[in-house]
């Protein structure tokens, strides 16, 4: 018994270093996606509700486009496919544009459901003070937005934490990457993924904490 106990604490110094590097991974791809998703997501919303119906257009395919197929499949197309046209990307490089225009098509929908759900009134009253379209939602409409939208970004930000373990399948190595090698390299697959589930956990109760922070502080004002 005192051998096994042994064994697993050798075991856990051997495996946690690893997944914990790859978990830092994890939050630095979900981070960057998620930040990127946002300003692609308010250019796509902003697009969408604008007068022009050929920009309009081209921001309704991208939405639907991105939403209405798998991420592991775009994943596929911008690290096995593009190379096939001369366009190469490393692991890295296609899972963080991959992530970032998934991420962005849905930030576009839940941006535009909050500047929608903004009182028309408030763009009369801006029109009649004389501010354009750009004041507007900059000073005005985007504020109240982003309040608006903070829990369905959180959830967003949960997701994407852990859809980025779907890059494992272009050789990317995030945490579910490191626990595969780590678990085929030391054969304690129950451990391993025990280990790897606990970080994911982790990972997904501190960002939702901070996001239920933030949305208990912006419904004070």
């Amino acid at each position: 018994m005192l051998g096994g106990t042994r064994m697993d604490i050798n075991i856990l110094k051997e495996v946690f270093p690893v997944l914990l590097e790859g978990s830092l991974m994890t939050m630095e791809l979900t981070i960057i996606s998620v930040v990127l998703g946002s300003l692609i997501g308010m250019a796509t919303a902003l697009l969408k509700l604008s007068k022009n119906k050929l920009m309009a257009s081209v921001a309704g395919f991208y939405t639907w486009l991105f939403r209405g197929t798998p991420m592991l499949l775009q994943l596929f197309v911008f690290y096995y496919g593009l190379p096939k046209v001369g366009i190469e990307f490393t692991p890295f490089q296609a899972a963080l544009i991959g992530l970032s225009l998934n991420s962005g098509a849905y930030m576009a929908e839940i941006i535009r459901g909050g500047i929608l759900s903004v009182d028309k009134g408030q763009f009369e009253a801006c029109k009649s003070l004389g501010f354009t379209y750009l004041d507007t939602m900059k000073r005005v409409v985007l504020p109240q937005t982003f309040k608006i939208i903070i829990p369905s970004v959180g959830n967003e930000f949960i997701t994407m934490l852990k859809d980025t373990s779907l890059v494992s399948a272009i050789a990317m190595e995030e945490v579910m990457r490191a626990a595969q090698l780590v678990s085929a390299s030391t054969f304690r697959p129950m451990e391993v993924f025990f280990i790897t589930a606990c970080l994911y956990l982790l990972m997904t109760t501190i960002f939702t904490t901070v996001f239920s922070h933030y949305e208990k502080k912006l419904s004070v004002y």
